[in-house]
């Protein structure tokens, strides 16, 4: 058993950034376990641009993205453990590993999560069909085209329309391969215009308002029958699907261990610091919410390992007494942080984030109790982020948990 000041689960840009952070305010003892054989997260996939613009001022592809974050946490003096997957979080920073030589236990004063999101899989999405070859998600596409140079099909067809799908068909171009068409249950892209442009520039047919109804095949993927918005059914011939976005954060730590979790982001309950139900553990990036870019999970990773150390210097506030901020509209997914502590510290994320689950027009409102004591002009789309400013909700709750939702009758 060994001891650190700093454990920080997940090795991508959140994780290293606040490795970083956490370096450069003078913390020694600093570590980032990482499952993967390399550091870097989802980015070391993604062998397109753009990234890198936010943290260097230019942009990169992916990997060479990730390269220079590995780099610049290792530079600062971070410890990067590779093949080295935590199975068990307990109580005040007791966390067991599994390693190539073993099983171990690391004990650390305090641990930030940074285990990311992944995409939900055909599983949970209970399409119909047989169980064949060539149903992948972004993620695994990417994995196999720039990290083993397989090609696993030659004309898929790409469901969902978040930012991620858009990655997808430049992951496919870069391997030669062309999708045949993208499939939006939605009337509208997910993704912010001119998003929706881009599908037919690259040649790729767009159907909005277009439903999966069932994926067809013996052995692998033949076709898909889907379900346009009049309910007319049909066939497409293809040879692959791809199942993109629909993110959840990967909280299995949390969930199956001692930290409460919040079941509207699916991620762990923090308040503006970024801390955990139990106080020495700390989350970041997107395993508080899906999805936000790399750019922003670095910056988040950067602000949260200056709050640790500050935390470490007993610099930060208690946690009680606190107030707790939620969602009570069909059309906000959730809001994050989900506490709010009251104290003359406005340190802290500035911003409550909100995420709209479709299109609203009409006043976003703050209730304590039933009454009305914040609200300002909302007009967002579909997983639109939404940011609502953490010290005028402290201010105007008066020590009562606050319930945000649209003042319009809901469609």
């Amino acid at each position: 058993m060994s001891d650190v000041d700093v454990a920080i689960i997940g090795g991508g840009p959140a994780g290293l950034a606040a490795a970083s952070a956490l370096k450069s305010a003078g913390v020694e003892r600093v570590v980032v376990l990482e499952r993967e054989a390399e550091a870097g997260g989802i980015p070391r996939h993604c062998g397109h641009p753009p990234f890198g613009l936010r943290e260097f001022n230019r942009i990169m592809t992916g990997p060479t993205y990730a390269e220079r974050l590995v780099a610049s946490a290792q530079t600062a003096g971070v410890e990067i453990r590779t093949l080295t997957t935590v199975v068990e979080a307990r109580a005040q920073g007791k966390l067991r590993l599994a390693t190539p030589t073993g099983v171990t236990e690391l004990n650390a004063k305090r641990v930030i999560l940074a285990t990311g999101v992944r995409e939900t899989p055909r599983s949970a999405r209970l399409v119909s069909g047989a169980r064949v070859s060539g149903v992948l998600n972004t993620g695994a596409l990417q994995s196999m085209v720039y990290l083993k140079n397989r090609r696993p099909f030659q004309r898929p067809v790409i469901f969902g329309s978040e930012l991620v799908a858009f990655s997808a068909i430049l992951t496919c171009r870069h391997a030669r391969i062309r999708p045949i068409a993208m499939i939006e249950a939605n009337k509208h892209v997910t993704a912010r215009w001119p998003c929706a442009l881009f599908p037919r520039l690259a040649g790729v047919a767009l159907h909005t308002g277009t439903r999966l109804v069932e994926i067809l095949g013996d052995t692998k993927v033949e076709g898909v029958v889907v379900e346009d918005a009049k309910g007319q059914i049909s066939r497409l011939e293809c040879d692959g699907v791809i199942l993109s976005g629909q993110f959840t954060p990967e909280a299995a730590l949390a969930r199956s261990g001692h930290l409460l979790v919040d079941p509207a982001t699916g991620g762990p309950q923090v308040d503006q610091w970024g801390r955990l139900s139990d106080p020495t553990y700390f989350a970041t990036g997107n395993v508080l919410r899906p999805v936000e870019t790399a750019g922003w999970s670095w910056s988040e990773g950067g602000r949260t390992g200056q709050w640790v150390a500050r935390d470490l210097a007993g610099l930060l506030p208690e946690s009680e007494p606190s107030v707790r901020v939620s969602v009570n509209d069909h059309r906000l997914r959730f809001a994050m942080p989900q506490n709010i502590v009251l104290s003359q510290d406005v340190g802290g994320m500035r911003d409550i984030q909100l995420r709209v689950a479709q299109h609203v027009d009409g006043d976003l409102i703050a209730e304590c109790d039933g009454k009305k004591i914040w609200g300002r002009k909302l007009r967002a789309g579909p997983e639109q982020r939404v940011l609502v400013q953490t010290h005028e909700i402290a201010a105007a709750c008066a020590g009562r948990d606050v319930a945000l939702r649209i003042s319009e009758p809901a469609d």
